[in-house]
């Protein structure tokens, strides 16, 4: 994967670029497909989790409106980008896997490599470019969907929707946000990467395929969960003043 890795980023960055159609029916493609369940997948689990459980904690002390910083915490730093890499590897990468797989099967890959096509180029580059770009617009549906969640919990609660603004601008920053649609990307990418190479090294005919599927979904969400650790960890120490609550 790591080669693979390689491989990608050298053939997006060196010309020629043949794969412009390629990229935009993947990234149409994806957004068609998760659009619908990454809104209510947002709305349901920002309201459910942090915003009636918190919102029931907070009350205990007379402090609903905290609810807006915890949001900040909560939605933009990890729930927002965890729903989109769910969704998007549920959805769209174990599609990217099924279709190389399918193709590995056929032996088109290897039809294209004797024909001089670049399978990494003409098929791996698009689909990588594609989740990037997707999972990072998706990032900012989700924080706003997922704030809407926020919203809803206030509303149930019977608190005033000012307070609630009020503490979630205090505690807000450009550093969250930048953070958020980094994180998110970088998600896409991994989404990319693992779906491609599982899709591209699938043998055993359609068991094969589907076994394939099965563990790029694992595979992604390992990696999406390792990779958020360190980029945490590396975020708050580069930035410790996004570590205070206010």
């Amino acid at each position: 994967m790591m080669i693979l890795t390689g491989k990608t980023l050298v053939s997006a960055l060196r010309p020629p670029y043949p794969y412009g159609s390629e990229f935009v029916g993947q990234f149409l493609f994806a957004l068609r497909l998760c659009w619908l369940p990454l809104l209510i997948s947002t709305v349901a689990v920002s309201y459910g989790a942090p915003g009636l459980q918190a919102a029931n904690f907070l009350i205990l002390f007379g402090a609903i409106d905290r609810l807006g910083g915890f949001f900040v915490l909560a939605v933009i730093r990890e729930f927002a980008p965890f729903v989109c890499a769910i969704i998007v590897a549920g959805v769209a990468g174990t599609a990217i896997t099924a279709d190389l797989g399918a193709r590995k099967i056929r032996e088109e890959l290897d039809a294209l490599q004797v024909l001089g096509v670049d399978p990494v180029k003409n098929l791996v580059v698009p689909r990588f470019l594609a989740l990037m770009l997707v999972t990072g617009l998706f990032d900012v549906f989700a924080i706003i969907f997922g704030v809407a969640g926020g919203l809803i919990a206030m509303l149930v609660n019977g608190a005033p929707l000012g307070e609630f603004w009020a503490t979630f601008f205090t505690n807000a920053s450009t550093t969250d946000l930048w953070g958020s649609l980094l994180k998110c990307t970088m998600f896409g990418a991994i989404t990319a990467i693992v779906c491609c190479y599982k899709g591209m090294t699938a043998s055993g005919g359609a068991e094969g395929v589907g076994k394939a599927v099965n563990q790029a979904v694992v595979i992604t969400f390992l990696g999406v969960f390792a990779f958020n650790y360190v980029f945490t960890q590396t975020l708050l120490a580069t930035h410790p003043e996004i570590t205070v609550i206010r």
